[in-house]
């Protein structure tokens, strides 16, 4: 059998990502993978660097401990903290002749496909310039993101946002965990896993996050290791194949940018109940959803809002833009195209367009 390690010897574009729980308890880790970045940087090789720790930082600059729970004084120690985090992001890459470049964002530039490809432009430009973007969410006026998100999942949005191969996620042990504490090397792509997170006053993340983003990342057709930071040169490592981590391999149905997108970045603003027929005629792969196929609605969405759809037992199916908005798709609900045709015209009698529609079971 071939090693499925092999293929990241030939990675060309690697995300790092870096918790807050590493940076917070290793005052050395920023200045140790800048040295690792610098040693494995080669021409047709690009590093970007995800990295949390702005709260955190600026919770010490401004005297706040323990950590404060108010937004207000969250968005004030972001706003701290982050100009630290950049200095000395930037003085320890300055150390080995590199420039580092901060890139903020918030959900909602992602969820923008204006905005996104703004970004997708200057992350592009910034590879071409030799630099190495250090990206991190905009907590200073991202709310939803530091009461609920995590930098793993920013860092599964960036990994189709820069067209990367291998996503590397750094934590504190040696990879994903077993029952009796030993490590897997390979696990199986969309692998359901129990919560084997563990708390801390650092971060959001824990394992079961790194698993969830390891998942869609490798949607987008990228290798993902979850490993522990303090190994020694753990890059150079991971990147020659060696058997540290947890290796995901790609999954065997890569999903483009823009189903990516669909599925995994945008926030479904309402459900569609639809019959075990329609169910069948979606995992066909093939075919919209119609109105005939809906027996109930629920939340408050307009059309080109992202909406989950749901099997009879409530189990997630799909994801897709809906084409109609909620009071439309209630109206219309369990009806033939035929008797539509006079009520909200031809053109309006999908619910769900096929182009639009991600499986995601």
């Amino acid at each position: 059998m071939s090693n499925p390690r092999s293929a990241l010897l030939g990675a060309r574009r690697v995300v790092i990502k870096l918790g807050s729980r590493l940076l917070a308890t290793r005052g050395d880790l920023i200045g140790d993978m800048a040295a690792q970045i610098a040693a494995n940087r080669e021409p047709g090789r690009d590093f970007l660097v995800v990295s949390s720790g702005a709260i955190s930082l600026g919770c010490q600059k401004l005297g706040y401990s323990p950590r404060p729970k108010d937004m207000p004084r969250l968005q004030a120690a972001a706003a701290a903290g982050q100009s630290e985090l950049m200095r000395r992001y930037s003085e320890a890459f300055a150390a080995h002749g590199a420039t580092v470049a901060q890139v903020l964002l918030t959900h909602s530039d992602l969820a923008s496909r204006h905005r996104l490809n703004n970004a997708q432009q200057a992350l592009a430009a910034l590879f071409e310039a030799g630099a190495v973007p250090i990206v991190n969410e905009n907590d200073t006026v991202s709310t939803d993101e530091i009461a609920f998100g995590d930098n793993d999942q920013l860092a599964s949005m960036v990994v189709p946002l820069v067209q990367a191969d291998l996503l590397l996620l750094l934590t504190d042990v040696s990879g994903v965990l077993g029952p009796e504490g030993e490590r897997i090397s390979v696990m199986a792509s969309d692998a359901l896993v129990g919560d084997l997170s563990t708390g801390n006053t650092h971060g959001t993340g824990g394992m079961t996050s790194k698993i969830g983003a390891a998942n869609k990342a490798a949607r987008s057709g990228a290798h993902v290791v979850i490993t522990s930071a303090n190994e020694p040169n753990i890059l150079a490592r991971v990147l020659s194949g060696e058997d540290v981590g947890t290796l995901f391999e790609p999954h065997v149905n890569k999903l483009r940018a823009r189903q990516h997108w669909i599925a995994y970045t945008l926030k479904p603003r309402g459900s569609l109940m639809l019959n075990a027929g329609a169910v069948q005629a979606l995992q066909e792969g093939t075919n919209s959803l119609l109105p005939v196929g809906v027996v109930g609605v629920a939340g408050q969405f307009s059309r080109g809002d992202a909406v989950l759809l749901l099997a009879p037992d409530g189990t997630e199916v799909a994801r897709g833009l809906a084409r109609l908005g909620l009071s439309e798709v209630a109206r219309s609900a369990g009806k033939s195209t035929s008797d539509l045709k006079a009520q909200l015209g031809e053109l309006d009698s999908v619910v769900v367009h096929k182009d639009d529609l991600v499986l995601t079971r």
